[in-house]
């Protein structure tokens, strides 16, 4: 576990948790807009576990108040963002895209040290998806990790969460996705951030 420095620090969500059982830390949050979250060290008081819950409230923050981590209810894009994207579980696709969770690095096979070092690492596959503009595309997400859950949130220019939804254990979750606006859109799954991201790319209509 890495110490608590009595400085500004940065940490990732599914970064060690920081051990301040010794330094006792009470820590005022810097809430950024970005797959990390800030801590500024102040004074003692908050220690161990604490960390934890603050990384999932940061978490929810990045939906707008809505709680995309642990218990929370998925959801799908508002009236606002379905100008954007509109996401249906029914509907006719006129293509189709199958997403799954690929294990890079596990406990159960990966080097300790690499484990010790980084964590265990996960990666969407494919990490890139093109679709058209107007074109009802099916995308269908397989969790292949039996004891792992996932999650996927659809980002907007902004960094505005529009979309999120659970990916449980050994399960398959389908989605029909139709873009109304052209351009480059990230996807993540915010429990296992940096490294499990993707991106979507809009192209104009086909024939034109």
């Amino acid at each position: 576990m890495a110490p608590c420095d009595a400085s500004l620090i940065s940490i990732t969500l599914n970064s060690p948790v920081l051990d301040c059982t010794a330094a006792a830390f009470a820590a005022k949050l810097i809430f950024v807009k970005s797959s990390n979250v800030k801590f500024e060290i102040l004074r003692p008081e908050l220690s161990g576990w604490i960390w934890i819950v603050v990384a999932a409230l940061l978490v929810m923050l990045t939906a707008g108040g809505r709680s995309p981590a642990g218990a929370a209810a998925s959801f799908l894009p508002n009236a606002e963002d379905s100008k954007i994207v509109s996401v249906s579980k029914n509907g006719e696709p006129e293509a189709a895209v199958t997403v799954m969770t690929i294990a890079v690095a596990v406990k159960e096979s990966a080097p300790a040290a690499t484990i010790k070092k980084f964590g265990e690492i996960y990666a969407f596959s494919p990490t890139f998806i093109a679709v058209h503009r107007d074109q009802p595309t099916q995308m269908e997400f397989w969790n292949l990790q039996p004891d792992d859950e996932h999650d996927f949130a659809l980002l907007g220019s902004n960094l505005k969460v529009m979309m999120y939804e659970r990916l449980k254990p050994l399960s398959k979750s389908s989605w029909i996705f139709t873009f109304h606006r052209e351009g480059l859109f990230d996807f993540k799954c915010l429990t296992h951030q940096p490294e499990m991201a993707g991106q979507i790319l809009v192209l104009p209509p086909e024939g034109k």
